[in-house]
């Protein structure tokens, strides 16, 4: 029952994946963090959440990402606007 659970879970934990706009601004946020030399660590301060949650949310295979008000926060942190975060054009 275990080898069965564990086969599922895993089939299950392929699919989950962020679509193109949260990856988009997943990316924009990493790419901004790491041009200002801020840590993951640094981010999970400034937001108060644990690193953990970063790094999901910086990893494609799970679905956490980052809630509007952090988006707000972080473009204080990372100093610009939160519109800097999302693309020019659809995608």
């Amino acid at each position: 029952m275990f080898s069965f659970l564990f086969l599922h879970y895993k089939k299950m934990r392929k699919k989950i994946q962020k679509n193109k706009v949260d990856w988009y601004v997943v990316t924009r946020i990493r790419d901004l963090r790491m041009a200002k030399g801020y840590s993951q660590d640094d981010l999970a301060i400034h937001l108060e959440v644990t690193r953990g949650f970063i790094g999901q949310v910086e990893s494609p295979n799970y679905r956490a990402k980052y809630k509007t008000l952090h988006l707000n926060d972080l473009a204080r942190l990372l100093e610009c606007s939160p519109k800097d975060f999302w693309p020019q054009d659809p995608i």
